[in-house]
């Protein structure tokens, strides 16, 4: 039994990056933060005659 577990962890650690190197993962986007304000606004007296 011991050589089974011995065996089986061997398999699993052997099994680790068999692929080849590991490659370290792409950035993520990071969100923008702060406040933005976007619009227009007009201030004035208007008359018609």
């Amino acid at each position: 039994m011991r050589y089974a577990i011995a065996l089986a962890t061997l398999a699993i650690l052997a099994a680790c990056g068999i692929d080849g190197d590991p490659s370290t993962p792409e950035p993520e986007a990071k969100p923008q933060t702060g406040i933005a304000i976007t619009g227009r606004a007009e201030v004035g007296v208007s008359k018609q005659w």
